[in-house]
């Protein structure tokens, strides 16, 4: 049984179809399948994105073909010639393929030819043993081209090629072999008939979805999505307990891994680092604080996940010294631009909020350097904080290990050497910290 992938090529060729053909790309790699066939109606689109299809395709090493289901026009006559068989819908229409600005309007002529000349180049290296493939797509880019088979004038200079169905597999030379056309069929269901016959082959369906139109918005504001999470990762270690900020930092993050699956970028695996560094975290701060090495550990394997899942890694490609610099260039730099506005964020809090619930909760003195916080305590009055050593109170909010109690009336943020106390349990303070008071629970 042929294993075949169909994917989507229409409209506008742009980020979508681009993060579609990259991820199903990917998965017919894991799966080795057989076969990928581009399912093309588009009049053309952007030229870095079209480079990029045709470069993904180049990673596949099974049999790729393009079905002309109407038209593919200019961009999309780029993606048909990077496949090594070109079939045609009776309807279907190629070519047309000269660059022109997102406006549709003619470049500057200087730029033009430099850009001609190179997509004809790109145009002859894919080219390569496949009949006239190379001189017919020529002839879609380049006015000034000649296409001649024999004594056959096909286009003459002065006008860009563009072909029908049955003029692509109309034969010329000796022998004679198709202008451009591997075959003909009603639909790639027919297409696949043709080849490996009734029941002969299973089809994987790919399709461009709203989630593809969503993932292009959110990988752009990615950065921000990051900064703003890990501002709100920082909120929620800062305070007692767990809920709000510690929800949204966590879903802003998925938000980015999910916006990276979507574009092809990753798979599961990032997300399940970064859940491993978030327990490990959380094990630090809750039952082992002071530690360190389970935290550093931790907010090690968050941020490499974060750069896995924002980078072009394919299956069975080796990432090497050579080619990490390029793969990994991008996502180091947008996990730097969210690092740095978070850390601008955080510092924009400490200044500027208002002192109240939220002010109470945390404690400010971690990133200002200064002297410890305890709730409702001015800095200045903070280090009474030692003299309240041997003094007796109460867990107000269960500590789990940090929380805060009572004692002689007055609320302070404290925390447990090991385990965790329920509120009302009576404890005793046996030092403090920059964060605030160090407690036991006193045995009964």
């Amino acid at each position: 049984m042929v294993l075949v992938y169909v994917m989507p090529v229409r409209d506008q060729i742009a980020q979508p179809v681009l993060y579609i053909l990259r991820r199903g790309l990917k998965e017919a790699i894991e799966r080795k399948a057989d076969m990928v066939v581009l399912d093309m109606e588009t009049p053309g689109g952007a030229l870095d994105v079209t480079f990029e299809i045709m470069e993904a395709l180049g990673k596949f090493h099974g049999q790729t073909i393009t079905f002309v289901d109407k038209e593919a026009v200019s961009a999309g006559a780029f993606i048909s010639a990077t496949t090594q068989e070109i079939w045609f819908a009776p309807d279907g229409v190629i070519g047309a393929a000269a660059p022109v600005s997102m406006t549709g309007q003619d470049i500057d002529e200087t730029m033009k030819l430099k850009i001609v000349s190179y997509l004809k180049a790109r145009v002859r290296a894919i080219s390569e043993g496949r009949g006239y493939r190379g001189q017919v797509i020529s002839a879609m880019i380049d006015k000034d081209y000649e296409l001649k088979i024999g004594d056959v004038v096909i286009k003459p200079k002065g006008e860009l090629l563009s072909l029908t169905a049955s003029e692509a597999a109309k034969t010329y030379g000796d022998p004679p072999h198709p202008l451009l056309a591997a075959g003909m069929a009603k639909n790639v269901d027919d297409l696949l008939q043709q080849k490996f016959g009734a029941g002969g082959y299973e089809i994987v369906q790919l399709d461009v979805t709203w989630s593809e139109q969503l993932a292009v918005w959110l990988n752009t504001i990615a950065p921000v999505l990051m900064g703003l999470g890990v501002l709100c990762l920082f909120i929620e270690f800062k305070t007692p307990g767990f809920g709000f900020f510690g929800i949204a930092g966590i879903a802003l993050l998925a938000v980015v891994f999910l916006g990276h699956y979507v574009a092809g970028f990753s798979g599961h695996e990032p997300m399940i680092l970064f859940a491993v560094g978030l327990l490990l975290l959380a094990v630090e701060v809750f039952f082992f604080p002071g530690v360190a090495v389970m935290a550093v550990s931790g907010v090690a394997l968050m941020l490499g996940s974060l750069v896995w899942a924002m980078a072009d890694i394919w299956p069975n490609e080796p990432v090497t010294i050579t080619t990490s610099g390029d793969l990994f260039l991008m996502p180091l730099v947008n996990l730097g631009t969210g690092l740095a506005l978070a850390l601008v964020l955080i510092v924009l809090l400490a200044r500027f909020l208002p002192k109240g619930w939220l002010w109470d909760r945390m404690v400010l003195q971690a990133t200002l350097g200064s002297a410890a916080q305890v709730a409702g305590t001015a800095p200045e009055g903070a280090a009474n904080t030692a003299s309240l050593i041997g003094r007796q109170g109460v867990v107000i909010t269960p500590l789990r290990p940090g929380g805060e109690v009572e004692i002689d009336g007055r609320r302070y943020q404290a925390q447990l050497e090991l385990g965790s106390a329920a509120a009302g349990t009576p404890v005793v303070v046996i030092g403090c910290t920059d964060f605030g008071l160090k407690v036991e629970k006193i045995s009964t």
